[in-house]
């Protein structure tokens, strides 16, 4: 019979993610047309796409609130301020990312 090494470390869970980042930048409205467009011409229907996604209500979609919520969810690096700056200044910008980041997320299993 041979011998079998003991366990001597057991493996751990962490309640909190890993340190994330976004998936796309800021302006890369390219790498997906359709939410580039839609978020164009029609910024409130894509404020309450992402808001249903995230099970919120439909006028919190395009805040400062929905983005750091995001952002704290997935561990991904920022501010409040910066939330708020990112918002203010180029609101279509940040919502159109908030949904591409959403939409990899679902396409990779990882959107919960």
């Amino acid at each position: 019979m041979a011998f079998q090494q003991p366990v001597t470390t057991q493996p751990q869970f962490s309640a909190y993610p890993q340190r994330g980042e976004w998936e796309t930048g800021l302006m890369d409205c390219c790498n997906d047309c359709g939410v580039c467009l839609c978020g164009s011409f029609c910024f409130i229907c894509l404020g309450c796409q992402v808001a249903a996604d995230m099970n919120e209500c439909c006028l919190c979609g395009t805040s400062v609130a929905m983005r750091t919520l995001y952002r704290t969810k997935y561990n991904i690096p920022g501010s409040i301020l910066n939330d708020a700056v990112t918002t203010m200044c180029c609101p279509w910008c940040s919502l159109c990312q908030l949904k591409r980041d959403i939409n990899i997320r679902k396409s990779q299993n990882r959107f919960w």
